[in-house]
């Protein structure tokens, strides 16, 4: 960043990456020819905007392995538009930008900055995960090259369930953060705990912001997990939130528990409400995960009219698991919770 405060050419950050509820949001296709389906895409990016959800475009409930670079771009320009006319001009854009190699990752990550985004996440190809699982200096050379490259800041995304098994320890993340500026957080879709806290609290350590400085000041680094079902544990070890699949299908569920979550610190007496919301969450996040992202277009289909279905290979759900997930007392319990707190009671 120069004295003009411009990060590697591009214009400063004007929406800072704060604590809270991010959705990756669905890429959403047309029968038949599996096009993008933008109006569908827009409606749904405004309609969880609205109940204070931040965006992950192109990311694994986004079926980013399904999309080209050019497809995207089309999404993150889309999106941007999206809410800059929907009245959320400060709501930041996370898109993915993982790819098979590190230059088409910087190279990707280059683009989205371009089309809009104001953070990346990157996840590590598991395509040679025999190779890059054990060998701990290629992955830091991997997201080291990525942040030093990007314009702008990159959060490290650890699934091991979409890079066969490549599963970043604490020490490793941590180190990360104290050697990569340009880092600004950490998504955990191991459903670790554990590693969640040790995490939370190096970074929640009053000497860690003023030895290792973000790069830019709008982007700390947030400690944030993958699920719904530890969101009110996570936020008494100082984590920052979430980005969850299930608040594009609760989000006015998943973001009143955070802001209980958050409250219940100070304020013990919202301690009972914030576990009641969390148990409902919880159940309905670990029922709903079992059908994928086959079953969140579908439930999303039921609920509010919209959904579709997955990119071919990637199968549709069975009409037979579909009643299941939908007749569930969790997705029951789940749904009119949301119905609730939307101020919609719809039967």
């Amino acid at each position: 960043m120069n004295s003009n405060g411009i990060l590697n050419g591009h214009s400063p950050i004007v929406r800072p990456l704060k604590p809270g509820i991010y959705a990756p949001i669905p890429t959403f296709f047309l029968p038949e020819s599996e096009d993008l389906d933008l109006p569908t895409f827009e409606r749904h990016l405004a309609k969880v905007a609205a109940a204070g959800v931040g965006p992950l475009i192109a990311g694994s409930m986004g079926e980013a392995i399904h999309l080209s670079p050019d497809e995207r771009i089309t999404l993150i320009r889309t999106a941007r538009k999206v809410l800059d006319e929907a009245g959320f001009v400060d709501v930041p854009i996370i898109a993915g930008t993982g790819a098979a190699s590190t230059r088409e990752t910087v190279q990707l990550t280059r683009q989205a900055a371009e089309a809009g985004a104001d953070y990346a996440i990157v996840i590590a190809s598991g395509y040679f995960a025999g190779a890059l699982a054990t060998n701990r200096q290629a992955l830091k050379d991997y997201w080291t090259e990525v942040s030093e490259k990007s314009p702008i800041p990159v959060m490290i995304y650890n699934y091991p369930g979409a890079s066969s098994g490549i599963d970043l320890d604490s020490d490793f993340i941590v180190d990360l953060a104290m050697t990569c500026p340009n880092i600004c957080g950490v998504k955990l879709t191991c459903g670790n705990v554990g590693k969640l806290t040790r995490i939370a609290e190096a970074i929640a350590e009053p000497s860690f912001t003023t030895k290792y400085p973000r790069k830019n000041s709008a982007a700390p680094f947030l400690v944030l997990g993958g699920f719904a079902d530890f969101l009110l544990p996570s936020a008494f070890v100082e984590g920052h939130g979430a980005i969850i699949g299930l608040a594009n299908l609760a989000p006015y569920s998943t973001v009143k528990l955070f802001q209980l979550s958050e409250e219940s610190k100070k304020d013990p007496s919202l301690l009972p409400e914030a576990q009641r919301i969390q148990g409902i969450v919880a159940r309905g996040d670990f029922t709903i995960a079992k059908a994928s992202i086959s079953g969140t277009k579908y439930l999303l289909e039921k609920v509010y009219g919209y959904g579709g279905l997955t990119r071919r290979p990637l199968p549709p759900i069975t009409p037979e698991a579909a009643s299941a997930i939908w007749e569930h007392p969790h997705t029951q319990a789940l749904v009119q919770l949301e119905r609730e707190l939307s101020g919609k009671l719809r039967t």
